[in-house]
Formats: C-alpha cells, sequence, structure tokens
C-alpha cells in the first residue's frame, strides 16, 4: 500500500506494506541483548492454590507474570523522566508516533582514553544532505548480528560526545535511537552528560523529545530518509519496551 505523506513542505511516499522491524525481540532466555548488569526477563505461571497459569502444567491457559527492567532487557523508549526529579512518563509525552527519520551508519572513533565515541563531525558528515529530520536512527559500525544477543554489562560500549548531542538539537531532532544500551558512557560518575544535552534538563526541558536504545539496524538497510513508527507501550514509567518501525521514503 503506497501512501504519500506531507512534511515541511515536502511530499513522501512510503510502501506500508513493507515495513522494518529494528527492535530486539525481549525473551526469558539468557541469549537475549543485555545491560546495565540486571538479570534476563522471567516469566512465571501465576500459581493460585492448586490452580496454575501453564497449559503444561494442567492449567486451563497461559497466564504469566512478567519481570524485566526496561533499560536493561531489550529495545526500549524512554522519556526526560529518566533523569528527571521529577516523575515524568514516555506514556504522557510521546504523543505523535509517525516522523520522518534519517538512518546514518557510523564507525566509532577511539579516543586516548581508550573509549569509542560518536563525534560531531561524523554526524555532521553524515547529516550534511538531510533537510526536516525529526529523528535520527544511528547504526554504529562494525554491524555483526551479535547485537542482537550481546551482553553489555562492564564492556563500557561506544557512546556520544556532548557536543554531538548539541549539533542534534541545532538540527531540531527530536527522537535520537541507537544500537548501544545508552548515549552515555556506561560508567561516567552519574553525569549523563549526554542525555542532559538532549532533553535540556533542567533549565530548558524538552518533554516530547524520546531516546530509544538497544536497536538493531539490518545490514541490508541502507542509509537513507525513512518514515519511523515509534510503537511503544502504555507505561507510565519513565521507559517502556519498544517496537520502532521503518518504511523506506521515496
Amino acid at each position: 500500500m503506497i501512501a504519500t505523506i506531507f512534511h515541511a513542505g515536502k511530499e513522501y511516499k512510503v510502501d506500508f506494506f513493507k515495513p522494518i522491524d529494528i527492535s530486539i525481540p525481549l525473551s526469558a532466555s539468557a541469549q537475549c541483548v543485555s545491560a546495565w548488569y540486571v538479570a534476563p526477563m522471567q516469566l512465571a505461571p501465576v500459581r493460585m492454590g492448586d490452580w496454575v497459569g501453564d497449559i503444561n502444567q494442567g492449567g486451563s491457559v497461559n497466564f504469566r507474570t512478567v519481570t524485566f527492567n526496561p533499560h536493561g532487557n531489550g529495545t526500549h523508549t524512554e522519556c526526560v523522566g529518566h533523569i528527571s526529579k521529577e516523575f515524568e512518563t514516555i506514556n504522557q509525552h510521546l504523543k505523535r508516533f509517525l516522523f520522518i527519520a534519517e538512518v546514518v551508519s557510523v564507525l566509532p572513533q577511539q579516543l586516548e582514553s581508550g573509549d569509542f565515541v560518536i563525534t560531531k563531525k561524523q554526524l555532521q558528515m553524515c547529516l550534511q544532505d538531510a533537510e526536516n529530520t525529526e529523528a535520527i536512527v544511528i547504526r554504529t559500525l562494525g554491524n555483526s548480528a551479535a547485537k542482537m544477543h550481546q551482553q553489555y554489562s562492564n564492556t563500557n560500549p561506544p557512546y556520544i560526545l556532548k557536543e554531538a548531542i548539541d549539533y542534534l538539537n541545532t538540527l531540531g531532532v527530536r527522537h535520537l535511537l541507537i544500537d548501544m544500551p545508552s548515549i552515555d558512557k556506561e560508567v561516567d560518575g552519574g553525569k549523563l552528560e549526554a542525555h542532559h544535552a538532549f532533553w535540556q534538563y533542567p533549565n530548558d526541558t524538552q518533554f516530547d523529545k524520546t531516546i530509544t536504545e538497544m536497536i538493531y539496524v539490518p545490514n541490508e538497510i541502507n542509509d537513507g530518509t525513512y518514515l519511523l513508527n515509534l510503537q511503544i507501550a502504555a507505561f507510565e514509567n519513565d521507559a517502556s519496551p519498544s517496537k520502532p518501525i521503518l518504511y523506506k521514503a521515496f
């Protein structure tokens, strides 16, 4: 189904029958992607007396309790409530779900400290021809499918420098998606400079902005312009498991 979308005076066509799912499935497997030192998601049948919510254990239905951490157990989308003193939720602040997005591939650069980072100059190179970009989807190179099962805790993954976030702010980017567990350094003393810069918290807080982490963009997906459908569950929490879907724009 081909649809025509008009945004900021420009016409885009997308085929809604060709979705590209860039989320990582959330599962109870120990091989599911994980970060922040949390245990894998857990599924447990409800038990009430002699009744059990598991058909294979004699129950009439499968009726499971799910225990997980949205930040550590898979693809998730977060709002400013992740760093604010105030209780802000993703369900309160994400009210639009379709955005013009630019997919870019970046090879993180190594600093003298040994850290691998994404710099302002790299994003400037990637986005020099981008217009009206509401969202940016960052694929870090090399891009092995092992990201679907990566255990990130204690690995010091690549992150984004504050100067690069400041640049995205000048472009008007409202939604930032990346295939790493955070846009900040794993251990930074609690500064979270990139998060604070993106949301401009607390002096000029941008409540409608979101950050989505631990996505996976397959290698066969080309860099370029897409329509992003940013799907979340209606969680009254700072973050929710999410399912970002891309549609190639032409």
